[in-house]
């Protein structure tokens, strides 16, 4: 197999080390099933056409500019040539500012993935002086540097044989969880409840494997495109059965086992009540006067 072909190349420079090195994409879409627009009538795939929201005429290429809207219909141009100016000047170095714990950066931060590897031969003994000295710390680093056109800041980790780069969101990017949760009340559980919800946390606990996870529609998308292609009639799915609201605590119960579809049978039934004891055995007799 071909080795990948690196997004960018440039240098990781820790203090006075540096550290030739290329990034390359460790997630891509490039798999999935591409599906195009396509004119029902004639077969013939369908062009998109930008066209004058005002006049309904199309718009040529060198007639469209980039604009900021101010005002309702009312827009700043930007030249193509005035944006690219903006761009900040890149070194091609990923400048290493602090060192932190590889768990002290929340996921909502993470944008997308990389690798990280030596570019060169000549390289190689300096990256695995970076990547075992981060592994040995169970450390991460946080650099910056410009990518695809804007200064992006990059937490890297050790990973295999090589390093992991995932480039981060800037704070104003992320949403506060406060707003995402102000409609959800705090309720506190405790009790039964909460031991079986942990009861049942723990006898399901196991490793991540990504391998074991299918994009069902994928799948579905595959099937249903080679099914039309050689003409075979296509099912549709049955659709799923509605599910009745359960008893909160029932269904604990049952994922823990415990109810009647649980893997240690029905529940045990539960003792009749004592019968209570007549007048006559609930006290004694007293003696005739």
């Amino acid at each position: 197999m071909a080795p990948p072909r690196a997004s960018w190349k440039g240098y990781l420079k820790i203090a006075e080390v540096t550290c030739p090195v290329a990034l390359y994409a460790a997630a891509s879409s490039s798999e999935r099933i591409a599906l195009h627009l396509v004119n029902r009538k004639t077969g013939n795939r369908v062009h998109r056409q930008f066209v004058d929201a005002a006049t309904g005429k199309p718009v040529e290429r060198e007639d469209q500019v980039k604009g900021y809207e101010v005002e309702k219909d009312e827009y700043v141009t930007l030249e193509p040539e005035e944006i690219l100016a903006a761009v900040p000047e890149s070194d091609k170095t990923l400048n290493v500012s602090a060192f932190i714990a590889t768990s002290d950066v929340d996921d909502v931060y993470f944008d997308r993935p990389y690798y990280l590897g030596p570019s060169d031969r000549s390289a190689e003994e300096a990256f695995a002086l970076i990547r075992e000295g981060l592994r040995k710390a169970d450390a991460a680093a946080v650099a910056q540097t410009v990518l695809f056109r804007r200064v992006r800041t990059v937490l890297i980790r050790a990973l295999d044989t090589g390093l992991a780069a995932t480039t981060l969101n800037y704070d104003y990017e992320v949403r506060a969880a406060k707003d995402a949760f102000a409609d959800v009340p705090e309720i506190r559980i405790k009790g039964e409840m909460l031991e079986l919800a942990k009861h049942i946390i723990n006898t399901k606990r196991g490793a991540f494997d990504p391998a074991a996870f299918h994009d069902r529609y994928e799948e579905a998308l595959a099937e249903l495109v080679k099914a039309k292609f050689e003409g075979r009639a296509i099912e549709a799915p049955k659709p799923p059965k509605p599910q009745r609201a359960a008893d909160l605590m029932a269904a604990l119960r049952e994922s823990a086992g415990l109810g009647p579809k649980g893997p240690s049978g029905p529940a045990p039934k539960k003792k009749p009540p004592a019968r209570r004891a007549s007048a006559e055995t609930a006290s004694p007799r007293r003696k005739a006067g």
